[in-house]
């Protein structure tokens, strides 16, 4: 697979019924290896053991249901509370990240309203902090600490 722009971790590939699989830490079983998945598994690794995110808060492949039809979050990042506070959306490496991207992401959020939305197809990473009072979003430099989302999280 392909190098990214993550820290490394130490993967756990197997083969079965012909297929690459690759050991999901949050579903807890194996999952088709597509590049997408690729970059999940190395985000939820960097958000897990770089910046400080409890597995137990983190969930992939959410459904939220938009006008009706079932979708589906990446990944979303829950409170302690259990409220959804971040949604992030991983492309394939090979998928430019366009406006179409951020697009999608926010039709997810018009049902779940995070805080902190995210996008990454494993070479560049964007974030943002959500402010529904001036209806806008601030492009952050760098992904939170866990810690450090926590303290904003208190002030709404």
């Amino acid at each position: 697979m392909l190098s990214l722009n993550l820290p490394s971790f130490d993967a756990k590939i197997d083969t079965r019924n012909g297929k690459s699989v690759i050991f999901d830490v949050i579903r807890r079983r194996y999952v088709t290896l597509t590049p997408e998945e690729w970059v999940r598994q190395h985000f939820v690794h960097f958000l897990m053991e770089h910046k400080g995110y409890p597995r137990t808060l983190l969930a992939n492949e959410v459904q939220v249901v938009l006008n009706g039809t079932r979708k589906r979050c990446d990944t979303v990042l829950f409170g302690r509370d259990l409220r959804a506070r971040m949604i992030v959306e991983y492309k394939a490496p090979e998928v430019e990240i366009t406006q179409a991207v951020f697009d999608q992401i926010m039709h997810y959020n018009m049902v779940l309203r995070v805080n902190y939305l995210v996008v990454s197809n494993g070479l560049r990473h964007y974030c943002c902090r959500m402010d529904y009072m001036h209806n806008a979003c601030h492009f952050l430099q760098e992904i939170p600490r866990y810690e450090d989302l926590l303290s904003s999280l208190s002030e709404d």
